[in-house]
């Protein structure tokens, strides 16, 4: 796993590596406060599941993994949900999808990543793996609510998050 470094706090908390991630019904968590909101903390869980998908009309058979973040923004009092700009999560959702590729990863929005449904203070991103963990498209049998590609490079200045190896 690598560590989080450089503007992020140092709280000895982990980023996953995708190589080695296993599928697992546990999420592996990250808590930490939220550097772009006053009494915020960040909830970021990622999960690796299993997908295969039969072939459908212009679209090949696959199988592989699915790399899900979920970027929960919360209260620090309360617990409860709290509304935070996009850019902060989506480095995060970048940070964890480098050990691939972070321009193959997708964002969701706030809905659970599942069913499309709405879900206040919760923002969700995925990447998708053929079995050998290379980054593919999000193929057309699993989407279940819109994707919407990640952007990388110097497109989106506003926090970077830097991670050693």
């Amino acid at each position: 796993m690598s560590a989080p470094s450089g503007d992020i706090p140092n709280n000895h908390q982990t980023l996953p590596l995708l190589t080695t991630l296993a599928p697992s019904a546990r999420p592996h968590v990250i808590t930490t406060p939220a550097r772009t909101g006053t009494n915020v903390a960040l909830r970021i869980h990622t999960s690796l599941t299993v997908f295969e998908v039969a072939a459908a009309p212009w679209a090949p058979a696959v199988s592989g993994f699915v790399v899900t973040v979920l970027v929960h923004s919360v209260d620090t009092a309360t617990g409860l949900p709290r509304h935070l700009p996009v850019a902060e999560p989506g480095e995060w959702a970048r940070a964890i999808f480098a050990d691939a590729d972070a321009g193959q990863g997708y964002f969701l929005g706030a809905v659970d990543p599942d069913t499309g449904e709405h879900r206040d203070g919760q923002l969700a991103y995925r990447l998708y793996l053929y079995t050998d963990r290379q980054p593919i498209r999000v193929p057309h049998q699993v989407v279940g609510c819109p994707h919407y590609r990640i952007r990388t490079g110097g497109t989106d200045p506003e926090i970077r998050i830097v991670t050693t190896a």
